[in-house]
């Protein structure tokens, strides 16, 4: 899936700023509203990340390709689930002070949708969302107007779950690194007796440089880092495919077992993981003793 000229065009010929008196003139069908337990900088990080859409939104978006981005925003063509190919041009605009965004179909299926979301903070902690849904024109019928807000605020609901299991995670891998003290591990990390480890299943350990996880593969256990140096997603339970590459559930990012290195150069090489070895019928990883702090 390639973006044409034609499509390319048309959003280079639109503004990047939000257009608010437009927006007020545009038909309200309804809301959505929410209670988050993150913070305002984790949702406008995510509202900004267009990368995670297919992988951690499968039920919503079959392939997303990006025109530009930028602190304003982003513009891409979507592939939308199913067998039928269906393709959108869709743009998010991002006020940042005003902590809104406007989420804009711009051409493809439910064109000239627009999803006005503000973000406050609550008092209590975390925060609240109010996501508007406008149409380009009034419904013909009533009915019509309810069943289109029905699908949206279903659809919301299911993203928005989604989202927020994506940024607890993310706050908790950040939290996780900072004020860190990461004490001198053992010369070897005993897994116990390798028989009885469940093959389906991660194994993870630490060592001195960080995060790893023993899995068992294509009859073989392997090792490698449990963390993806992307944005720290759970790397430990990414899919590892036929050719050695394991895939990061958040963005989709493939790192190589063999050197570590992800694939289109898009971050850095994943730290080398230590050795795994049968001992006395044990697994065991061969680990290098070593302190570090992080700040």
């Amino acid at each position: 899936m390639d973006l044409t000229p034609a499509e390319l065009a048309t959003f280079a010929a639109r503004p990047k700023a939000i257009d608010y008196a437009a927006l007020e003139t545009l038909p309200l069908i309804g809301r959505y509203r929410r209670d988050l337990p993150v913070s305002m900088a984790r949702m406008m990080e995510n509202a900004l990340d267009w990368e995670h859409l297919p992988h951690v939104h499968p039920g919503s978006f079959a392939d997303i390709v990006p025109a530009e981005g930028g602190s304003w925003g982003w513009r891409a063509k979507a592939k939308l689930p199913g067998g039928q190919g269906a393709e959108q041009l869709v743009e998010l605009l991002l006020d940042a002070c005003g902590q809104a965004w406007v989420t804009t179909i711009v051409a493809g299926m439910g064109e000239g949708i627009r999803i006005h979301t503000i973000a406050t903070q609550r008092a209590e902690g975390g925060i609240a969302i109010d996501v508007r849904f406008h149409l380009p024109a009034a419904p013909d019928t009533p009915g019509y107007g309810e069943m289109v807000l029905g699908v949206l605020r279903s659809q919301y609901t299911q993203l928005y779950d989604e989202d927020e299991a994506l940024m607890v995670a993310r706050q908790q891998a950040l939290d996780g690194l900072t004020g860190r003290r990461v004490e001198a591990a053992p010369a070897v990390h005993d897994f116990g007796p390798e028989a009885a480890l469940p093959r389906d299943k991660p194994h993870p350990f630490r060592h001195g440089s960080g995060a790893f996880v023993a899995r068992y593969h294509e009859g073989a256990w392997i090792a490698h880092a449990a963390i993806c140096p992307h944005m720290l997603g759970p790397l430990d339970q990414g899919a590892i495919s036929a050719d050695g590459l394991v895939m990061c559930p958040w963005h989709g990012y493939r790192f190589s077992l063999a050197d570590g290195g992800e694939v289109q150069g898009r971050c850095g090489p994943l730290p080398r993981a230590p050795e795994l070895a049968l001992v006395d019928d044990h697994l065991v990883a061969t680990v290098r003793p070593h302190t570090q702090t992080t700040d």
